[in-house]
């Protein structure tokens, strides 16, 4: 299926053995479930894994300095981000081990050579930390494509990023500060969502 296809009732329960928990047309992607399998068995504190190949964060995963301290949006992705090397298409078990052990106890997960991965609580949780992820990409390229000397933020200003977001988003989680907007404007644009 194409993305624009894929809507809530295409989608395919599984358990954690990878096995279809009710009947579905579609088959299983085996390197997708490796990745997810791996922190959902690992992390009980973790409901939703969101794992992308977007153009931006491919290539910022491709550099061997990885996220730079450059935008505002970078505090909040380098104070919480681990890295996993490139292994080739995550099909073998014995990866699984080193992803848990890569990621820890972190909720940015950079996948060297290959995209982003983000782990939430709940939903918009694990959106919201990807939205951020996926700009702090995009504004890293981009600044890097303007070719001037980048102005790095100072370490002390990232090591206060958690409670600057706390102190900026009223304490509040995704859940009730971004998600409610997002639904909104899914309903405006494309109500099928739903389906």
């Amino acid at each position: 299926m194409m993305f624009e296809e894929i809507s809530a009732s295409s989608l395919v329960k599984i358990n954690m053995r990878g096995e279809k928990m009710s009947d579905s047309p579609w088959p299983v992607n085996p390197a997708g479930f490796t990745i997810h399998s791996a922190i959902h068995g690992a992390r009980a504190d973790v409901q939703c894994v969101l794992h992308t190949h977007t153009l931006n964060g491919v290539a910022v995963s491709a550099q061997r300095n990885g996220v730079l301290p450059v935008s505002q949006q970078s505090i909040f992705v380098l104070n919480n981000l681990a890295y996993h090397d490139y292994e080739g298409v995550a099909l073998r078990e014995d990866e699984k081990a080193r992803l848990v052990q890569d990621l820890g106890s972190k909720s940015f997960f950079m996948l060297r050579n290959h995209g982003l991965l983000t782990c939430g609580r709940n939903i918009p949780e694990a959106f919201q930390l990807m939205y951020t992820f996926e700009a702090t990409c995009a504004i890293q390229i981009r600044a890097q494509s303007g070719g001037s000397e980048l102005i790095p933020i100072q370490p002390a200003i990232i090591a206060t990023a958690a409670e600057q977001a706390r102190q900026v988003s009223n304490g509040m989680g995704p859940d009730k500060l971004i998600w409610p907007g997002l639904l909104r404007r899914l309903d405006r644009l494309d109500p099928s969502y739903k389906e």
